[in-house]
């Protein structure tokens, strides 16, 4: 062994040990120094794309793709979710409305002609009757029965006419629903519903018009 290193001192350029810290009067050596703290390098945010504009609030990404013929596209952001909008109906033969039409005006015209010549006829067989029957005494239906044949007959125009302008409005309404003849079904459902005040009305005029010249034929 050398004197320097017998002697305890340390040559140049040699590095002295340092001595770990007495421990304290406990018995419990000291926590040794902490090192300093350095934080994290951070990497610079990268420069926006050059024309590159900052959107204003939040808004929906635009759709990649484009939807097939025939459908909307997708509604945007947050709003309120809407259906894409039917097509209309396609418009198909006129011949239900047509036929609707047909049946009306059979119904309207037929059963008020046919109802209104046989009020006539039972005014003309039974007014002289009815004038002589004393009024406040119980109606004598024998007196239809010289005019059975158009009782007869007005019940036939009544039913028919009702049968065929249910009929008729039935099938106009389809009509106008389905988008086949609209224009003839709504014609149709207009006739229907004025039929039946046409044959009342036409029945009740002639009905008097009967009356009135039986009474003076037999009077």
């Amino acid at each position: 062994m050398s004197d320097s290193a017998a002697s305890g001192q340390a040559t140049p350029g040699e590095t002295t040990p340092t001595a770990p810290p007495a421990p304290a009067a406990g018995g419990i050596p000291p926590m040794p120094p902490m090192p300093p703290y350095a934080a994290p390098a951070v990497a610079p945010a990268a420069a926006p794309p050059q024309g590159y504009a900052a959107p204003q609030g939040y808004a929906a990404p635009a759709p990649t793709f484009a939807p097939p013929h025939g459908y909307a596209l997708p509604p945007q952001g947050y709003g309120p979710f809407a259906p894409p909008p039917q097509p209309p109906r396609p418009a198909g033969g006129s011949g239900v409305g047509v036929v609707a039409f047909a049946l009306a005006v059979t119904a309207a015209l037929g059963a008020t002609i046919l109802g209104a010549v046989a009020g006539y006829r039972i005014g003309l067989g039974t007014g002289r009757g009815i004038v002589l029957n004393p009024a406040g005494v119980d109606f004598d239906w024998s007196i239809l029965t010289p005019v059975r044949e158009s009782v007869l007959l007005g019940e036939i125009a009544f039913w028919a006419g009702t049968m065929l302008g249910i009929w008729a409005l039935v099938q106009g309404t389809v009509a106008i629903i389905r988008n086949r003849g609209r224009g003839w079904g709504i014609a149709a459902v207009v006739i229907a519903v004025i039929g039946p005040i046409a044959f009342a009305a036409g029945v009740q005029v002639l009905l008097a018009a009967g009356f009135a010249s039986g009474a003076s034929v037999g009077g």
